[in-house]
């Protein structure tokens, strides 16, 4: 995008109109914000450094051979510039995030100011261990609180993601089975209603996957599970709360019949901020699961990281987790139990998934969440999500078609489609019309079982009366939809940019800034 010789912007006169025409592009507090390189140039710095006598280069054949392209900017113009980029995101700090299968709950700032304190802020990982006991503390109470809560019996800290957590639990089955001989079970059971990160970890780590059929109730289709077992299957991969936000309430009976089939259950833990303090996925046989620190425990969550994905193991799989991992010993001096000091007690292990110990700073937020909590108050937490959920199907299922809204109450998160807009109408035009009421979309055409899917997570750390205008705006907008309205096709209209064509932005990104001459830019 560029500015002409006269401040307008083209784009902005066609789709606001007359009324909507100013000579910078500004509309009034929403201030328009070119690229970075339309502001500076590549002639200049904001810095003057004194002229002086250059030694010679040191970097041999790495030294540059052209200019290195960037802009210089006064300091000034670089603030302005970022805080007005800043200020077209929308944050949880905004307003609620309905992104569906995410939790995208608040973050509280007693997390962050514990996280910042120097003796966790300033630890270093490769410092000697009798100078990090408090931090290697913090590590090992949050794992002694996970075990609890889940009801297994180990847990692997150093996982720094979701997806990264579910290949520690695959690589811990894949190690078991081989210990005992059967290397040669290769099949991972999938089904529909899981997580779409489950097949791509099981067929990185060098499994076949297959799919599972879903019920017309969205939940697993059991049967077709059993009948499927046999003596190439490895492992079940689950998600429960699953993609649809429904309990997979068969879990037990599956976990039975699959152990009984020599294979492991693995389960995507990433909804259990649904089920915390309610159920522990041990007592329903599961065998490995990861659970994202970002979603049940409020560490921040976005931007690409960081995240943590601890995985807990049962009693089976635990001698093949990974190192490094915490221990206490008799004297309370906490052990960081790695190759070195492991010596012939955990001669099963698979060996690392990270270079040193995990994510500090989300070890630290996570436990203050749970002290702050206390074991009653981590259970209101997923009666609050449960509440809140159903709270916005109830509300919505008479204007949005709810297709399991007759299978029962819903967990953290309701799932709509559209199924009942007007011909032309999509869960596309439903999405953009909600950024112009002013929140960002909920998660759309996701999960695939469902047409045209709506999936809705409203967070437990939401109030009634947030909820409430967030159901408001998504009535008006679907109801408009329902209408025929055509302005929603063009939609958003308030937003910073019109609707893009994503399709092409996704299949062909422009990466690179090439500079237009001046006559070029202004047509």
């Amino acid at each position: 995008m560029s500015i002409n010789q006269s401040g307008w912007r083209p784009e902005m006169t066609a789709r606001d109109g007359a009324a909507g025409q100013t000579f910078t592009g500004n509309r009034a507090l929403m201030l328009e914000e070119p690229l970075i390189f339309e502001i500076g140039s590549t002639e200049t710095t904001g810095v003057d450094f004194p002229d002086g006598d250059v030694a010679g280069s040191r970097l041999g054949d790495l030294t540059r051979k052209q200019p290195i392209g960037l802009p210089g900017l006064a300091e000034p113009e670089t603030i302005r510039h970022y805080t007005r980029l800043s200020r077209q995101n929308y944050a949880i700090d905004l307003g609620l995030f309905p992104l569906g299968s995410c939790t995208m709950k608040h973050n509280p700032r007693l997390n962050e100011r514990v996280a910042r304190m120097p003796g966790f802020a300033d630890v270093h990982p490769l410092q000697p261990v009798d100078t990090v006991q408090g931090a290697l503390g913090v590590i090992n109470e949050l794992a002694v609180w996970l075990i609890k809560l889940t009801g297994m019996y180990g847990v692997a800290m150093s996982p720094k993601a979701g997806a990264h957590g579910e290949l520690c639990g695959i690589l811990c089955i894949k190690a078991a089975l081989e210990k005992r001989g059967e290397g040669h079970r290769k099949v991972v059971l999938v089904p529909e209603s899981a997580h779409g990160t489950n097949p791509a970890t099981a067929a990185f780590a060098g499994f076949t996957v297959e799919d599972i059929p879903a019920t017309p109730d969205g939940r697993i289709d059991t049967a077709a599970l059993e009948a499927r077992l046999g003596p190439d299957v490895a492992a079940v991969m689950i998600t429960n709360p699953n993609t649809c936000g429904l309990f997979e309430r068969d879990l037990k009976r599956i976990s039975d019949a699959v152990h009984a089939a020599g294979g492991y259950v693995y389960c995507d833990g990433a909804n259990f901020n649904a089920i915390v303090g309610r159920v522990r996925p041990g007592d329903l046989g599961v065998d490995a699961m990861h659970i994202n620190l970002h979603k049940t425990f409020s560490t921040p969550h976005g931007g690409g990281g960081p995240g943590s994905g601890p995985v807990v193991l049962s009693e089976a799989l635990a001698p093949f987790g990974p190192l490094p991992f915490t221990a206490r010993m008799a004297d309370g001096h906490i052990q960081l139990i790695e190759e070195e000091t492991a010596g012939d007690d955990h001669p099963d292990t698979f060996g690392r998934m990270t270079a040193f110990h995990g994510q500090m700073g989300m070890f630290t937020r996570a436990l203050t969440y749970i002290l702050s909590h206390g074991a009653d108050g981590l259970r209101q937490v997923a009666e609050d999500a449960v509440l809140n959920a159903n709270y916005v199907l109830r509300s919505l299922e008479g204007t949005l078609d709810a297709p399991f809204a007759k299978a029962g109450p819903c967990m953290h998160e309701a799932i709509f489609s559209d199924a009942n807009l007007a011909e032309g109408f999509s869960t596309l035009d439903v999405a953009k019309g909600l950024i112009d009421e002013g929140f960002h979309p909920m998660t759309v055409y996701f999960p695939l079982v469902v047409h045209g899917a709506m999936l809705v997570e409203p967070t437990e750390t939401e109030s009634k009366a947030a909820l409430d205008q967030f159901i408001g705006a998504l009535r008006s907008v679907a109801e408009r939809a329902k209408a025929g309205d055509v302005s929603l096709k063009t939609a958003p209209h308030f937003a910073p940019r019109a609707r893009l064509d994503e399709t092409l932005a996704a299949r062909k990104p422009v990466l690179v800034w090439k500079e237009q001459p001046l006559a070029a830019a202004a047509e």
